[in-house]
């Protein structure tokens, strides 16, 4: 696992989409197309407008997976995972193959069995992922099942997930939040040939500390990244503030820091 870290997020979210822009060039030169895994949330969002601007990528030969999506929502609701990568990500970059999670269809189940087939069809060039307040990555909650092949799961969503998102301002109050979403499942997610975890904020700093030093363990879903042979973590200041000493000292020495199991 490889920690970078930055003064701001929008050095950040640049610095994230400087290694994503190549390794998206590089899977197009070597097989014709490249597919991606995107996520969503607003640490995502300085990172998917430098992706945006990135040149030389030839969108309409990408295709792209969504991490999660709330069930029950509808895709107008300014929540929706769906309309935010439509309006960040798909529509600005004219990708034609992406692949939504319907969560307002009518059969959850269907639209878990279609996706996991689309995605299992091929490998997942790269995929960029988020980690919580509670480490989860994806809608992968504590405690997380590291086992399950399916590549997608209908998931209950914990109350400190549903928090975050109260906090984070999508929704009034707690009881608007959904209770179940689709998620990618873990084991799915690490079949992605490099991971990119964009994670700004104090708020993420515990989650952080947690999964890049702690025990690996379900509890904490993110802790499973550093069994992944290419994950770069990107950090501000902020997110990385609860790291050891050991690390604090390390990073101040040099931005980015290779750290073991």
């Amino acid at each position: 696992m490889l920690l970078k870290v930055f003064p701001d997020k929008v050095s950040m979210g640049q610095a994230t989409a400087d290694q994503a822009a190549p390794a998206i060039r590089r899977a197009l030169a070597a097989q014709g197309r490249a597919r991606i895994v995107a996520a969503t949330g607003s640490a995502q969002f300085e990172f998917l407008a430098a992706l945006a601007k990135a040149p030389q990528i030839d969108w309409p030969r990408v295709e792209g997976f969504h991490l999660d999506e709330y069930i029950g929502l509808s895709a107008t609701h300014p929540a929706s995972f769906c309309k935010i990568l439509q309006e960040r990500l798909v529509s600005p970059n004219e990708i034609g193959n992406f692949h939504f999670i319907e969560g307002d269809a009518p059969d959850p189940s269907a639209v878990v069995r279609e996706l996991s087939q689309q995605i299992a069809s091929a490998p997942v060039d790269i995929a960029f992922l988020g980690i919580g307040e509670n480490a989860h990555i994806a809608f992968n909650d504590p405690p997380a099942d590291f086992t399950i092949d399916d590549p997608y799961l209908i998931v209950n969503l914990d109350e400190a997930c549903r928090r975050q998102q109260v906090g984070e301002g999508w929704f009034a109050d707690l009881s608007q939040v959904p209770t179940r979403a689709i998620s990618m499942s873990v084991r799915q997610i690490l079949k992605a040939k490099e991971l990119l975890a964009v994670v700004p904020d104090q708020r993420k700093a515990e989650a952080v500390r947690a999964c890049v030093e702690g025990e690996i363990t379900p509890m904490v879903p993110a802790s499973i990244l550093r069994k992944h042979p290419n994950v770069t973590i990107y950090l501000d200041t902020h997110s990385a503030s609860l790291l050891s000493p050991r690390l604090q000292a390390a990073l101040k020495t040099d931005s980015q820091v290779v750290v073991t199991t």
